[in-house]
């Protein structure tokens, strides 16, 4: 399928990824009378990446995080979507080659994201389990449950505590995350949902692993030690300054010699772009985010921008190794490009981005949070918690995500029960691929 440009004298605008930063454009674009705007993205859905982790461990539906991009944009009459997955850009003729056709620009954006960087390691890509997507956080599901129904039928204690052992790479907020509600859910859900386990003493089997000597690195000194104190007091093993080196699928191997026997490595530990057949080496910076200017262009492109966390800002004084890979920044990045897409039309000044920093926040568990607020505000406990669920809630794309979670949570807090654990993967059987039996679980 080929695309030419459109018949008026509107400026087309290809928007590939539809994350935070895309659909921040999106909306700011959508109602422009001199641009006309297509979305493309590999899923045709939008999806909240920092409540995934609530997906894998049982705590939200899919549907609370997750809308479907036609609909959100079917108000929209300049906007129309195009589900694909980037191959190539052919610059020379303006052109985006897709696995599902080819896309004609004036101007294209790259708002691909990141995804889960292994840092080489072959064995840990093959067989940790990553926490990027929304299939990630299903799979997450199925084998956390999967495992623990396992654990539940062996008489075999040493097998039993490598199917209940828990290994999370990564000491950043989804990492803390993940292991915080892991740890309640071994401590107030399993003992009385599997009977099996109630003559037998489970140990505090969840494991978190950081290279840095800190949790939490980016915030502040009392949200790091208020996280690892209460993590602490979960039961969650904290191992600092120690770097995972390999993974067999059964023993995580760690660089000092140390080992933890276990089936399951979680790994949260980092991030990576990915290189844009078509785009010059020499526009990609460290982690494979391209470099751009603080209007958002591409090095040594024109029309090419990219914004959110593929996006690499070198000449910001505050920050000269490029900005973090946060959701706010993406949101403003979005907010800023579509004021000088705009501005460019009308001749106006551009506007440089400029980060302002709204502060960073963690989940720990239930009634723990912390939350660092520009000009040295500092929150932890119950407020932070409070404060935590409010901006998320706020966050979600549109009322009926922000229903969905909110009567999910209502529920999981008061009954201290998140009852979504279904164990789902789609039945798909030919030559190729062979359904998973309860066995092989």
């Amino acid at each position: 399928m080929k695309q030419g440009k459109a018949q008026s004298n509107k400026k087309e605008i290809i928007i590939i990824g539809g994350g935070f930063a895309g659909m921040n454009l999106v909306k700011l674009l959508a109602k422009s009378e001199d641009y006309s705007v297509t979305l493309v993205d590999k899923n045709n859905y939008n999806f909240f990446p920092p409540l995934i982790y609530q997906i894998a461990t049982g705590l939200l539906e899919i549907p609370s995080i997750s809308f479907p991009f036609r609909k959100l944009l079917k108000d929209y009459k300049n906007v129309r979507f195009f589900m694909g997955e980037l191959k190539e850009i052919v610059s020379s003729e303006n052109k985006v080659i897709l696995s599902t056709g080819e896309l004609h620009y004036d101007y294209v954006v790259f708002a691909t994201g990141v995804e889960s960087n292994f840092f080489g390691i072959e064995n840990i890509r093959k067989r940790a389990i990553p926490m990027k997507t929304l299939e990630d956080a299903l799979n997450m599901r199925n084998i956390i449950l999967q495992k623990v129904e396992k654990a539940a039928r062996t008489t075999d204690e040493a097998e039993r505590k490598k199917l209940l052992t828990f290994v999370v790479a990564g000491g950043g907020p989804t990492g803390v995350e993940i292991s915080g509600m892991l740890a309640e859910l071994k401590r107030s859900v399993f003992p009385k949902e599997y009977p099996e386990f109630a003559n037998l003493k489970l140990e505090n089997n969840v494991y978190l692993v950081d290279g840095a000597n800190t949790l939490l690195a980016p915030m502040s000194v009392k949200s790091q030690k208020y996280t690892y104190d209460s993590l602490s007091k979960l039961g969650v093993n904290i191992i600092l300054n120690a770097q995972v080196a390999d993974f067999d699928g059964k023993t995580v191997y760690f660089k000092d010699g140390k080992i933890i026997e276990t089936y399951n490595l979680i790994w949260a530990a980092g991030v990576t772009g990915k290189t844009i057949s078509g785009i010059a080496d020499t526009s990609f910076g460290r982690g494979k985010r391209l470099l751009v200017d603080q209007y958002n262009k591409v090095k040594d492109y024109e029309n090419i921008y990219a914004i959110g966390d593929i996006s690499l800002v070198t000449n910001d004084p505050a920050y000269p190794n490029g900005h973090p890979q946060m959701a706010q920044i993406a949101i403003q990045q979005g907010k800023n490009l579509a004021g000088n897409l705009k501005a460019m039309i009308t001749k106006k000044t551009l506007s440089r981005f400029k980060y302002k920093d709204k502060g960073s926040m963690a989940i720990i568990g239930r009634n723990k949070a912390v939350a660092d607020i520009p000009r040295k505000t500092h929150f932890s406990g119950f407020v932070a918690w409070l404060l935590w669920l409010f901006v998320h809630i706020m966050s979600l794309i549109n009322y009926r995500n922000r229903l969905r979670t909110l009567y999910n949570w209502s529920v999981a807090y008061f009954t201290k029960d998140p009852s979504l654990r279904f164990i789902i993967r789609p039945a798909i059987v030919n030559e190729n691929i062979s359904r998973t039996t309860i066995e092989e679980t």
